[in-house]
């Protein structure tokens, strides 16, 4: 370094007053500490497991050519919700102890008329082949203003939709939000996610679905699947899903499915031979299954730590070997 008497402060930065008398040409600058490692390192983002596992859900629905549906509705009307999916409104799941309903606006219903009063009829009395839930349909019941219970409402509006503007085959998907009034416990809350794919086509069978739902766990990693005959009020007929956990050891519910009635479809507005095969399932129990996480608290809410999200591994959730996808599928 230069000798010197004096010990000189050198400037760090380049100002304006340099600039305007041109003192900096006679400068000399403190040099940059460009020392590898020196500084703090920068706090970046990290992805919350449930979104990891969101994304691999989303892209392998893409990859089988489904289209995702607009799920922006939190707030639906029990017409949606419930009524178009024949399902009765004496229902237990639309009393206040499993259903969110709305103070502020109590009442809304933008569904076309003509279709409100055809779902009103298959209700009362039925028809194309079906008695209906004989009682009195009431439109008050039907206007009310709830929190979605489930995403088969989204289904519902693009299905209707898609028999408005002229049927065509189609296959789409929704993962999103839905709340219930329940009990919160290890394996409950009152607000989780729901991961919906829909195919909608001329004369498809149980055996179209049985086929769609081994080719989309395949690709989830689920080769192992079997079926049990179940219950739900808007689908006939109706399957659980269970797969082979390797882990744990034993078989798991992974999910539901089932075939839509067509006391759901032929109101919309559906041709006679075309069918819709649906299943779906929760988002938070594969995320649990996968990142060993045995309390839904842990995983969604105020008791998850931050740490657990900086932290949290990479989801491995989709990637196996095509070979084992095409074994499945065979």
């Amino acid at each position: 370094p230069s000798f010197a008497l004096e010990r000189k402060k050198h400037p760090a930065d380049l100002t304006r007053e340099m600039l305007h008398d041109r003192s900096w040409r006679g400068e000399t600058f403190k040099a940059y500490n460009l020392v590898p490692g020196a500084g703090a390192m920068p706090s970046g983002g990290h992805v919350h497991p449930l979104l990891k596992v969101r994304q691999q859900f989303r892209e392998t629905f893409l990859q089988l050519g489904f289209a995702e549906m607009p799920t922006n509705n939190f707030v639906e009307s029990g017409f949606w919700n419930f009524d178009t999916l024949i399902q009765p409104q004496m229902h237990p799941a639309r009393d206040a102890h499993d259903t969110f309903f709305m103070k502020t606006p109590s009442h809304a219903n933008r569904a076309p008329e003509d279709y409100v009063e055809r779902v009103k009829t298959m209700h009362e009395v039925g028809g194309h082949g079906s008695i209906g839930h004989q009682y009195a349909w009431k439109r008050a019941e039907a206007d009310k203003n709830i929190l979605r219970t489930h995403t088969t409402a989204v289904s519902a509006r693009c299905l209707h939709k898609l028999a408005q503007d002229g049927f065509r085959p189609a296959k789409y998907f929704s993962i999103d939000r839905v709340f219930r009034n329940e009990a919160v416990d290890r394996t409950h809350l009152a607000e989780f996610h729901q991961v919906e794919g829909v195919i909608c086509d001329r004369n498809l069978t149980l055996g179209d679905l049985i086929g769609v739902l081994h080719q989309f766990f395949a690709r989830l990693g689920m080769t192992q699947l079997r079926f049990k005959p179940a219950f739900n009020p808007y689908t006939e007929p109706s399957m659980e899903i269970f797969a082979y956990h390797p882990m744990l050891k034993k078989w798991v519910e992974v999910g539901n499915s089932g075939m839509f009635r067509p006391e759901m479809m032929l109101p919309m507005g559906m041709p006679e031979d075309v069918n819709v095969i649906a299943w779906g399932l929760s988002l938070e129990r594969p995320t649990m299954i996968m990142y060993g996480i045995d309390n839904i608290r842990d995983l969604f809410g105020s008791k998850m730590q931050l740490g657990s999200v900086k932290n949290n591994p990479f989801c491995r959730l989709g990637l196996i070997e095509q070979a084992e996808t095409v074994r499945a599928t065979q």
